[in-house]
C-alpha cells in the first residue's frame, strides 16, 4: 500500500538504529531526507541503497506536494531527519498535514529522541513535561516566550545550539530565578555529559562557551506552594491578641501577616 513511513534514526550512536528502521528503509521506493549527505552516510553504514529527495525547511512546501504526488501514484516513502524522530521541531510536520489532506496512510517507525532521552536522565519530574523547541534569536520573541512560561508547573525541555547557550542561560536565570536545571550534551555520543545544576550555577559556570555539541536543556517547572496552614480567622485572632497586648491595629495586622502569610490589608479590613 502507498504509505509514508516516519522513521526514527540515531541521535549519535549508530548502534541505536532499530532492525525495523533498517527493514523499512530497505523496502520503501524512496527516502525524503533533511540532508541527503548526512543520510547517505547512514545508508552506506547499513548497506542500504535507495534514491533520495531532499526535504528541508526552505523547500518543504512544494517538495511535500511532489512527495505526496509520488505516494498517490503508488510509491512508498520514508521520511528521516538528520538525527532522531522526524516531524518534531522539524519540517516533516507539514508533510504529515499534507498526507492527511490527501488521505495518505502514515506509519511511524519509532526511534531515539533527544527530548525523551534527556528528560529520562535529567533527575527532574517526568510525569508531566512540555517541549518548547528552540528559543527565538529575536530578543523580543525570546523574552515573550520565556515570560509565557513563568507559571508553567511542568518540566520544560528546550533545544539549544552551543554558540547561543550563554545568552540562553542568562535569560533563564533572569526570567525564572534560581531553579533546578539539567544540561544534557552530546547524548549517546562519545563525549556525552549530563550536568545537573541550577539556573544560577549554570549561568555562573557554563555561559562562557566551553560546552560544545548538541545541547538539550531541562528546566524545573514552577513549584506549587503548599496550602497555607493558617486561615483568615486564624490571622484575625492573632492580630486581636496582639492588640490586646497593646499593639496598634496596623502593626498587629502587619505582624499577623508575617506569621500567617496572609495579606496585611485583608487582616486589617477584618479588624476594622
Amino acid at each position: 500500500m502507498s504509505t509514508l513511513y516516519v522513521v526514527g534514526t540515531p541521535i549519535g550512536n549508530l548502534g541505536d538504529m532499530s532492525p525495523r528502521a533498517i527493514e523499512t528503509l530497505n523496502k520503501v521506493d524512496f527516502i525524503a531526507a533533511e540532508d541527503t549527505r548526512v543520510t547517505l552516510k547512514l545508508l552506506n553504514h547499513f548497506g542500504i541503497k535507495k534514491p533520495m529527495v531532499s526535504y528541508y525547511e526552505h523547500n518543504k512546501e512544494y517538495r511535500g506536494e511532489l512527495i505526496c504526488d509520488r505516494i498517490k501514484a503508488g510509491e512508498s516513502c520514508a521520511i528521516v531527519t538528520d538525527a532522531g524522530m522526524p516531524c518534531v521541531s522539524d519540517p516533516g510536520e507539514l508533510l504529515i498535514k499534507q498526507c492527511e489532506q490527501y488521505s495518505i496512510k502514515t506509519v511511524v517507525v519509532p526511534g531515539p529522541s533527544a527530548v525523551i532521552s534527556a528528560l529520562c536522565v535529567s533527575g527532574l519530574a517526568t510525569g508531566r513535561f512540555c517541549f518548547e523547541g528552540f528559543l527565538s534569536v529575536n530578543k523580543k520573541s525570546r523574552s515573550e516566550h520565556l515570560e509565557s512560561l513563568l507559571t508553567e508547573t511542568r518540566t520544560m525541555i528546550f533545544y539549544e545550539a552551543p554558540h547561543k547557550l550563554n545568552n540562553t542561560l542568562k535569560d533563564l536565570y533572569e526570567t525564572f530565578g534560581e531553579r533546578k536545571l539539567t544540561i544534557a550534551r552530546e547524548l549517546t555520543k562519545l563525549h556525552e555529559e549530563i550536568i545537573r545544576t541550577t539556573t544560577k550555577e549554570a549561568f555562573e559556570n557554563y555561559a562562557d562557551g566551553q560546552l560544545k555539541g548538541e545541547i538539550v536543556l531541562i528546566l524545573e517547572g514552577k513549584v506549587q506552594e503548599s496550602a497555607n496552614a493558617y486561615s483568615i480567622d486564624d490571622a484575625l485572632n492573632i492580630a486581636k491578641k496582639l492588640i490586646a497586648d497593646g499593639m496598634k491595629p496596623t502593626d498587629a495586622a502587619k505582624e499577623a501577616a508575617k506569621i500567617t502569610k496572609i495579606r496585611k490589608n485583608d487582616i486589617y479590613k477584618k479588624l476594622i
